[in-house]
């Protein structure tokens, strides 16, 4: 009987299912991270993870090189990132399901990072951690042997933008650009990760926790549609920029808007974190107009 093939969530329950099932069938990778304290995942990750669970590092394995001027969490190399992808065992095609214990936010990122390799057998676990630890499923401390895999890139299924075409998009007004971060960072106040407050002239902001029901769990993609719809204001995706901080919450409301079937939004990697580290470039402060 084949498998049931996810690209965008997974509940604890199927996932459980699966894993019981076939455990050879589903790649898991812990994403746990925390910005004010970069090893703090790997250290939870030691302690307790998802049975066959693999850690993957935000920093260190799902970022690239950072310069001074690409941002915060620069995109990783694309044959780097296969690499350690293949290096925990990823196969052709193989259901991939990522998970952290923070909504998804770090989690995302991988989710993307996988669809940008052409891999849509991705999905997220809807809930996370506490979803798991909620309906009494195992943890475990033991860390899986992996085989190396036979992971290749494919064509990308998901789309960047560059410093340059936001740059031009300030006079064409040909893109709308949505920024993921909290209101008063977006409104530039309480700026405690970069060294600019403010947002990019323009954008409009939809904070990626407001994609969450109170569970934790996503939304339903009617209500996902309906708050895209509003915001964006008949915009089409194809349209629409994402961005945050540094290029990683930006993934959360690209799945969200997945889900809720508006498919073909671009990424701004660099995102606030790129655009600030050039004094030249306008920045905008205050609410959303």
């Amino acid at each position: 009987m084949p498998h049931t093939h996810y690209t965008t969530l997974i509940s604890a329950a199927n996932l459980n299912e699966r894993l019981a099932a076939a455990p050879g069938s589903v790649l898991v990778f812990d994403c746990r991270f925390d910005l004010a304290d970069p090893a703090a995942g790997e250290a939870a990750y030691a302690a307790s993870h998802l049975p066959g669970a693999h850690y993957l590092h935000l920093d260190r394995d799902l970022s690239g090189a950072k310069t001074g001027a690409n941002g915060r969490h620069p995109l990783p190399d694309r044959a780097a990132l296969v690499a350690t992808l293949a290096a925990r065992g990823l196969g052709e095609g193989q259901q991939v399901v990522v998970y952290d214990a923070h909504g998804g936010m770090f989690a995302a990122r991988l989710w993307w990072l996988l669809r940008w390799l052409g891999h849509d057998s991705v999905a997220l676990l809807d809930g996370g951690l506490p979803a798991w630890q909620a309906a009494g499923l195992p943890l475990t401390h033991d860390v899986p042997l992996a085989a190396h895999g036979s992971f290749k890139a494919g064509a990308p299924l998901q789309v960047t933008v560059d410093a340059p075409v936001v740059q031009r998009n300030l006079s064409t007004h040909e893109l709308t650009l949505v920024d993921a971060r909290a209101a008063d960072r977006y409104r530039g106040e309480n700026e405690t990760i970069d060294p600019v407050g403010g947002h990019i002239p323009g954008a409009l902001n939809r904070f990626f926790k407001d994609n969450l029901a109170s569970d934790g769990r996503f939304k339903s993609a009617h209500a996902l549609r309906d708050e895209f719809g509003a915001l964006l204001g008949g915009k089409t995706p194809e349209h629409v920029v994402l961005q945050c901080g540094s290029g990683v919450t930006a993934c959360h409301n690209a799945i969200a808007m997945e889900i809720a079937g508006l498919h073909g939004a671009a990424l701004y990697p660099g995102s606030w974190s790129e655009w600030c580290a050039d004094p030249a470039r306008p920045v905008a402060t205050g609410p959303q107009p």
